[in-house]
């Protein structure tokens, strides 16, 4: 088995491109999400790095990289953290759409076809898992409790 770093290259992690990807990833879809009022509600903290370093920390290690995002934050107990949130389904689309869009845009180098089925698939699968509330009965507005960590892992 080869290594670097602490990390199995034959990991998707690896071959889907490593940290330069899902940092890639994260950048482009919190850029689409702060010109989206709605979606961009959801997120309390003013800055959007912690965000983006929390979802990028958490996509790493789900595929196969650094174990960081345990390290930091525990076990991703993903409904929980986004139980305070109205998180519709109409929300699920929005996220969605920059999620596709930025993924779109970093497979500038293609990554194994098997590989890139499976993350879309996952994206698409872990969206319609976060969805709490009805279109009618969230706003989307904000935090439903106070505030939270963000909407992001």
């Amino acid at each position: 088995m080869c290594q670097t770093s602490g990390v199995d290259e034959s990991t998707p992690y690896q071959r889907m491109g490593g940290h330069r990807m899902f940092a890639e990833l994260t950048e482009r879809f919190y850029r689409g999400v702060a010109d989206d009022p709605p979606l961009r509600a959801l997120y309390p903290e003013q800055d959007l790095g912690p965000a983006t370093e929390r979802l990028r920390l958490f996509l790493e290690q789900y595929w196969g990289g650094p174990r960081t995002y345990q390290q930091v934050r525990g076990h991703p107990r993903l409904r929980i953290r986004h139980a305070p949130f109205a998180i519709t389904p109409l929300m699920r689309d929005r996220w969605l759409s920059h999620m596709t869009t930025a993924l779109d845009e970093v497979l500038d180098q293609p990554m194994p076809a098997a590989d890139e089925v499976a993350l879309r698939s996952y994206l698409v699968q872990a969206a319609q898992f976060l969805v709490n509330a009805d279109d009618e009965a969230g706003s989307g507005t904000g935090p439903a409790d106070g505030p939270a960590s963000g909407a992001s892992n």
